[in-house]
């Protein structure tokens, strides 16, 4: 009889160690109290609720969408949230902009945004580079670059305006919600919805990296259509907070982001005073590692839409305001085919990032906390170097690194560019990137 192979003691994927602990499943209803009985059996606000806590409702949707769009979640806090000073003006200047009114049809590439030294936190180091819409008409995007070398100490933020997809590109966030704790490092995103209350510090120094805010639908993951049941981000990754309050009297400084501008009031106690809740109406975050690509094993290229992670549609079906999409480690196996992305023109906005390591189609000159812009029918692809390449290369499966990891926010809308965008960090030679491609047409007729 013979002996079977041994059993690998060595998972192919290990758990992230986390410091937190968290709630698994997207869009789940859940529920969690970090005293035992603090949530009401069977109803949302008893007319005491237990342990002297308050009962208050936030709503992710309007109360009449289908149930299966329905968003919201019932916080049993210390205090209720309206216990705070008038809002006002913030006193600083910011580089938030909600109109984002210049028009560039140009291929656009930023070259890394540094980190100030001098003293920042996560609001004060936001920076707005592009968007379309508005938020007072809940439709829209901005793309924001965040920077921070400071904590946010007696200090929070919450967003009327829209959701924070947080994509951490150098340096770990250790963010406190009023749902409780989560730790993104880079390789991960989080979500934080509109209304969220939040304080992110930065562990490990200065960080850096992106942020998609939608205006309009929450993200939510795509259907999988012909994939059938399982592939992409699998919704047993996302994870969410359990309860975590604190009961301190301090002086806090809560920031507001409303139409675009930010206002701060103050409060005499911690916002994050959540001693339980439920629903699902809740931040998550997800580990991009456990994506599950899928793609070609014959010839050509399937569309990008495949490594789509999450989706903020609009109201016209398979049409997204935003997408955000990933180019992971991966194997590459297909016949007679050009293997990097092939030059098109495309109805969507494009804005790429690089998280780490070599982009496929941009080897030089597209660096991790930089970025590009393609837009609306401005046509892109490789370079002349990486096209050169291609074409001669032997075609065996081939890896794409685990150093390498690229995503996309992609867009159905026209996105104008900041006045800080346009005018800092840009790559006035991206240009020249195509100018070298050579005419290698044969006509044989003319032979």
């Amino acid at each position: 009889m013979a002996t079977p192979p041994p059993i690998s003691s060595t998972p192919p994927f290990k758990q992230r160690p986390s410091k937190y602990q968290y709630q698994s499943g997207f869009g789940n209803s859940f529920e969690s109290e970090a005293v035992k009985g603090s949530l009401p059996y069977g109803q949302n606000t008893p007319q005491r609720v237990a342990n002297g806590l308050y009962a208050e409702q936030l709503s992710g949707n309007a109360f009449t969408v289908p149930r299966a769009q329905q968003q919201r979640s019932w916080l049993y806090r210390i205090r209720p949230g309206v216990c705070h000073t008038p809002l006002v003006p913030f006193e600083k200047p910011t580089l938030l902009d909600s109109a984002c009114s210049i028009v560039n049809p140009n291929q656009l590439r930023w070259k890394p945004f540094p980190i100030p030294e001098k003293k920042h936190d996560f609001v004060e180091g936001l920076i707005t580079i592009a968007g379309a819409g508005h938020a007072s008409v809940r439709h829209g995007i901005a793309i924001h670059i965040y920077t921070a070398n400071e904590n946010m100490v007696n200090k929070s933020f919450y967003n009327s305006d829209g959701d924070f997809l947080i994509v951490p590109q150098q340096g770990t966030l250790d963010i406190q919600t009023e749902f409780g704790f989560l730790e993104v490092h880079s390789g991960e995103i989080c979500v934080i919805q509109r209304g969220v209350t939040f304080s992110v510090n930065v562990p490990d120094g200065p960080s850096r990296g992106y942020i998609c805010e939608v205006f309009g639908a929450h993200f939510r993951l795509p259907d999988l259509g012909p994939i059938g049941s399982n592939g992409l981000a699998n919704p047993r990754d996302f994870l969410s907070p359990v309860a975590a309050f604190e009961d301190v009297q301090v002086q806090h400084v809560k920031i507001n982001k409303f139409l675009g501008k930010l206002f701060t009031a103050t409060q005499d106690h911690s916002p994050f005073n959540v001693v339980a809740w439920h629903g699902n109406y809740c931040p998550y975050k997800y580990d991009l590692n456990l994506f599950c690509a899928v793609n070609s094993v014959t010839f050509d290229h399937l569309d990008p839409s495949i490594f789509t992670v999450l989706t903020a549609p609009t109201n016209e079906p398979g049409v997204a305001a935003a997408d955000f999409v990933i180019f992971p480690p991966r194997w590459l196996v297909q016949e007679n085919t050009f293997r990097p992305p092939y030059y098109h023109r495309n109805c969507m906005s494009e804005f790429m990032g690089l998280i780490r390591g070599v982009y496929e189609a941009k080897k030089e000159g597209f660096l991790p906390g930089g970025g590009s812009l393609h837009s609306c029918m401005t046509p892109h692809g490789p370079d002349a170097d990486t096209f050169n390449g291609a074409i001669g290369a032997e075609l065996k499966p081939t890896k794409i690194p685990d150093v390498a990891l690229a995503f996309m926010f992609e867009s159905s809308l026209i996105l104008g560019i900041s006045d800080y965008a346009n005018k800092n960090f840009i790559d006035d030679d991206y240009w020249k990137c195509w100018q070298n491609i050579a005419n290698n047409f044969k006509n044989h007729q003319q032979q």
